[in-house]
């Protein structure tokens, strides 16, 4: 009993830190707590993607598909509070403005949005609208990728080594490396959305490792890790990739 009350707390934990839901005052929040509650990331998407795939099912009925996709993706932002969009902007500000790592670093504390923050944004948002639009069977593909583009950014706090020193990023308790467990529960959490794809399953897992190889090591080179900033940069990427992919399935 103490176990799955454990497990509950955790996925609380992960879903107050992702989302702007509430919960429970008395969940018993801790750095350590936040570090283990990173393998409900991609059940936090699976959650985030059955309302935002709801919330798209509902309004197709009533509204063309462009539109019905707009509101997803308004209600994807209202409920993640642009938690993921805001580490976007941050990296694509910090890797295009910055020329040394300290100033990159820098650079993505800041919180005003620059030049190549606002391009990525706009481009992110852009190609989402297209793809989905365009993407035969929306509905499957918002289910898949909330919760697959989460389990590839959060394996990164198993892959690679935390750059922030100080102690005001948001990030900060993942910043201990992700155990063997955590990493299992979250990467089987999110690939578990494969089955929800008849054919080219593995031609998307595919892909996504080999995005998060390069992407990863592009961060390694330019930053010496990962920071908060680049797990949602990460995530964001990811769910582009996911929904360029199911366009190309047949």
């Amino acid at each position: 009993m103490n176990l799955i009350r454990n497990q509950y707390e955790l996925f609380l934990i992960a879903l107050g830190f992702l989302t702007r839901i509430p919960i429970p005052d008395k969940t018993d929040f801790s750095e350590q707590k936040l570090n283990h509650a990173s393998r409900y990331f991609p059940a936090v998407g699976w959650f985030i993607g059955i309302f935002t795939a709801g919330l798209f099912s509902t309004f197709e009925i009533a509204f063309p598909k462009t539109i019905a996709v707009i509101f997803s993706l308004l209600f994807a932002i209202l409920l993640t509070g642009a938690f993921h969009e805001d580490g976007l902007i941050d990296t694509a500000d910090g890797l295009g403005g910055g020329w040394s790592k300290d100033q990159k670093l820098e650079i993505m504390k800041d919180s005003r949005i620059g030049t190549y923050g606002a391009i990525a944004l706009w481009f992110a948002l852009s190609l989402k609208l297209i793809f989905l639009t365009e993407i035969d069977n929306t509905f499957f593909a918002l289910l898949i990728a909330h919760p697959l583009s989460r389990s590839t950014a959060t394996g990164f706090l198993y892959f690679l080594p935390y750059v922030r020193s100080d102690n005001t990023s948001k990030a900060k308790p993942l910043a201990q490396k992700q155990n063997k467990m955590d990493f299992l529960v979250s990467q089987t959490t999110g690939i578990s959305t494969l089955i929800l794809i008849n054919s080219h399953a593995l031609l998307l897992l595919g892909s996504l490792i080999v995005f998060g190889i390069l992407w990863g090591w592009f961060l390694k080179k330019q930053l010496g890790g990962f920071t908060g900033d680049t797990l949602g940069a990460t995530q964001q990427l990811s769910e582009i990739l996911i929904y360029i992919a199911i366009s190309a399935i047949p």
